[in-house]
């Protein structure tokens, strides 16, 4: 007796399988490769609240450029544009992805951040490094620096510096320094009214500290991060011979106290 033919339907099926399945595994891995600059343009713009956002952004996801513009958030009519574009390259590891990232106006070399995914979390290592950025980019942010119209230059060093967010909670390690020259502000006739330094110290807490290098503008204060928020109490003062060209300022700033203006955050 003959032995019936076999179906050879499903011979035939399967490289059309592995075909497909090959198809939709180079589309997505083409996807991922090719990802418009877009992409990072919308989550910079969730992880901060709408405070950064990155315009006329060109190239993709992994090498791109933009206008980084700083604004007041949701809501908010502030946004002042960094002079120049700003380049970055990402590259994925197997715990996060290497971001080099460099403000044509800033920095002459790239600034260096890792990532690494934690449970609950993430923490992000800033590569050693001096930035410079104007101060006039800060009326962008809205409250109350919209008001101050600071002019001036900003220079931002880092050293070790390491940020961790895990369950909601900040955790900072290593020091970054900000010194504010030569700073004026709309508020005062006097220009420049000083100089000063900002210190960011890691730690358990990590604590933040303001001084004064020189200048008529008299600034100090101390605080520290609870969990996620900064608690700081600072004070402002005037030379004597320049109360009459910062009363205003001094007003603004912080709950007058006498000759001194009161600051606290938090």
């Amino acid at each position: 007796m003959a032995r019936p033919l076999r179906n050879p339907r499903p011979a035939r099926e399967a490289p059309w399988s592995w075909a497909a399945a090959g198809a939709v595994l180079g589309l997505a891995g083409a996807l991922v490769l090719f990802a418009p600059a877009r992409w990072l343009t919308a989550g910079v713009d969730r992880a901060t609240g709408g405070q950064l956002l990155l315009t006329d952004a060109r190239g993709t996801l992994w090498g791109g450029s933009a206008q980084l513009v700083l604004t007041g958030g949701a809501g908010s009519t502030d946004a002042a544009a960094l002079p120049g574009r700003v380049t970055w390259t990402l590259r994925p590891r197997w715990d996060g992805v290497l971001a080099r990232v460099r403000p044509e106006c800033c920095s002459r070399e790239p600034i260096e951040v890792r990532a690494h995914w934690r449970v609950g979390g993430v923490r992000a290592v800033v590569a050693d490094g001096l930035s410079e950025w104007p101060a006039h980019v800060t009326t962008g942010l809205g409250t109350p620096w919209n008001t101050l119209q600071l002019d001036g230059d900003l220079q931002l060093r880092t050293q070790g510096l390491s940020v961790e967010w895990i369950a909601g909670r900040l955790a900072i390690a290593g020091r970054a320094e900000l010194m504010a020259l030569r700073v004026a502000s709309r508020l005062s006739t006097l220009r420049p009214m000083g100089s000063y330094r900002m210190t960011l110290q890691g730690g358990t807490p990590a604590t933040l500290a303001v001084d004064t290098l020189d200048g008529s503008l008299q600034l100090s204060g101390t605080g520290q991060w609870v969990g996620s928020r900064l608690r700081f109490n600072g004070e402002a003062s005037a030379a004597p011979e320049r109360e009459a060209a910062l009363a205003n300022l001094l007003n603004i700033i912080g709950r007058r106290s006498g000759t001194r203006s009161l600051i606290s955050i938090g």
